[in-house]
């Protein structure tokens, strides 16, 4: 019998196959009481444990092949740091001393006070730490139970062997580690009952480009081992034992869309210039040096915006001296050989918090609302030399090419000010010292409505401004974007954003100063024809959205889409005036 599983589509695309279903794998625990004279042996059983899946983890990094996805080792590096704190295995010793709980017993009571620390978590993406903690507390109860690490994702036959069809793995969870199986094995997709758009298992499958649906709830239950699947990863949907007519369907669309990408690659090395002759340029947002080149590949005229704080992140509290970050972006500047690189300055806070915060620190942060809190630019005034360590080293790289600076989370103009004394000071600096540095551009990012609607005074500083979409959004509609109680309540359509769209467009063209859209909106072809009727010429997205966006703006003519705006700022239903819109300009 056929049915439909919902759960949130964190990775597009479609995927049919065979299910290969993994049970959730808690390891049965044994509770028992251990004499005084055991106390100290059963810490060191602990300790034992622990150092294995210390090794074990390690060689696991150490084996990462060249192509894996840096996500994996940044994953890896979360569960090393939480073998090595005291929250867990220090405070799980204190159960054994205290209570005289045996080892297993004692991991597995500290397990639930942090789980409900996590729980209590307002910020998404921490409380969906908790499954970190969980897979690591797993993998010690493993070992100390001296049972082999259960490989949930072993290979099996690929879908061209024997005529098998493909597999889809449907898992309570996927731990991180082994995604590293998940690269080398046969599965063309995968389905977890818990997760969130920003669960690890999300992030790698986005960097893998495999259909994904996650937060799946009662998937593992409800499917059964190799029932045919379909995962919907644009819809978010799972269809368990499809009838024939819904099959060949996903089928036509896998192969539509296999078509639609080999025609989008013709397309990479055409300028992206519209049908009345407008230059538009395609930029790529990127994380690390090394997405240089998959960016070049999609045929990036650039970086819009280069995400520095993945530098700062998964370090255990080491920040990257500025020796490091300069051969960082001087990598970077390099590989593009001559086209513009945009540095975004260190946006920590919210979402991205450094693992050097304490507990105690982290608690604080969490109980307010970190997204109005102290990040991005308001965490780096506040560390000012390690502020000026950075500029110093994005100066420096400016010697090798074309290089920009991007202020995150401008909102006051003091705020600028106090970025162009740290600027000049960190240039003084690199002169005293006899270091060559280049001229740069400094732009802002625009993402609270307080910067939209002053663009006028704040263009009389930058050269030019960064319109970060998620998180103007997310201001300007009051709504948290990782708290899913609310997330229906996020409108990129809404006739305020798009107010604050246009003003800030606007303004920085009538300034004669460049301004780009560099936040999810650049790359949903959705939204492509509007931008470039508002005036926008630069996009910047994730590399995969490049061709879509241009094949777009190759059909598009920006005089007649400027025509049309008028009706869909005054609308409020923008979407819709939009939608019909573009169907009468198709029929005529």
């Amino acid at each position: 019998m056929s049915l439909q599983v919902f759960g949130m589509a964190v990775s597009r695309g479609v995927a049919i196959g065979r299910a290969v279903l993994v049970a959730s794998s808690r390891v049965d625990v044994a509770h028992y009481f251990v004499g005084d004279e055991r106390i100290e042996a059963e810490i060191g059983r602990l300790r034992q444990a622990r150092d294995a899946v210390v090794a074990e983890l390690e060689s696991l990094k150490t084996e990462l092949p060249p192509e894996a996805p840096h996500e994996i080792a940044a994953v890896l590096d979360v569960h090393l740091m939480l073998l090595h704190d005291e929250a867990l295995i220090a405070a799980s010793e204190g159960w054994v001393r205290e209570r005289r709980y045996n080892a297993e017993w004692a991991v597995s009571a500290q397990l639930e006070v942090l789980a409900r620390q996590f729980d209590e978590m307002e910020d998404l993406y921490l409380r969906e730490r908790r499954a970190d903690v969980e897979q690591v507390v797993e993998r010690l109860l493993r070992e100390l139970a001296g049972q082999p690490p259960a490989p949930v994702l072993a290979p099996g036959p690929g879908p061209g062997d024997s005529g098998e069809a493909p597999l889809v793995l449907v898992a309570n969870d996927v731990a991180p580690a082994d995604m590293l199986q998940f690269k080398r094995s046969v599965f063309t997709g995968f389905v977890t009952d818990v997760g969130g758009r920003t669960s690890h298992t999300a992030i790698v499958a986005r960097s893998m480009d495999i259909p994904a649906v996650v937060g799946a709830r009662e998937s593992s239950r409800l499917i059964r081992q190799d029932d045919w699947v379909v995962i919907d990863g644009d819809a978010g949907v799972v269809i368990v034992n499809p009838s024939n007519i819904v099959l060949e369907e996903y089928r036509f669309r896998q192969r539509q869309s296999q078509l639609e990408r080999a025609r989008l690659d013709r397309l990479r090395h055409t300028p992206a210039v519209t049908l009345d002759g407008e230059p538009v340029e395609l930029l790529a947002n990127i994380e690390l040096p090394g997405d240089a080149a998959g960016a070049l590949e999609a045929g990036a005229a650039g970086v819009g915006l280069f995400r520095s704080e993945f530098l700062f992140m998964n370090r255990g509290g080491d920040l990257p001296g500025e020796d490091e970050q300069f051969e960082a972006y001087r990598a970077a500047v390099l590989a593009f050989a001559g086209l513009p690189v945009t540095v975004r300055t260190v946006d920590i806070g919210a979402d991205k918090p450094l693992e050097r915060m304490s507990q105690q620190e982290l608690r604080h942060e969490h109980g307010l609302n970190p997204a109005l809190g102290l990040r991005a630019i308001r965490w780096s005034l506040s560390e000012p030399g390690m502020f000026r360590q950075q500029l110093r080293a994005i100066l420096r790289a400016s010697a090798y090419g074309q290089v920009r600076i991007l202020i995150p989370m401008v909102a006051q103009l003091r705020e600028i000010k106090l970025v162009f004394e740290a600027l000049a000071r960190a240039r003084q600096q690199l002169e005293d010292a006899g270091r060559p540095y280049g001229a740069v551009e400094v732009g802002a990012m625009v993402e609270v409505p307080a910067a939209a609607l002053l663009i006028d005074r704040f263009l009389r500083y930058f050269d030019f401004v960064s319109i970060g979409t998620n998180d103007l959004i997310q201001y300007t509609l009051a709504i948290d974007r990782a708290d899913d109680a609310v997330a229906h309540l996020y409108d990129p359509w809404h006739p305020a954003v798009l107010q604050l769209l246009h003003r800030t467009i606007a303004g920085a063209n009538a300034a004669g100063r460049g301004v780009s859209v560099c936040g999810e909106m650049a790359g949903d072809v959705a939204f492509t024809e509007l931008l470039l009727g508002m005036g926008l010429r630069s996009f910047s997205m994730h590399p995969a959205r490049i061709p879509s966006v241009k094949q777009r703006v190759l059909r598009a003519d920006s005089r007649k889409l400027s025509h049309m705006l008028p009706r869909v700022l005054e609308s409020d239903n923008p979407s819709e005036v939009m939608r019909l819109a573009m169907l009468d300009r198709l029929a005529h």
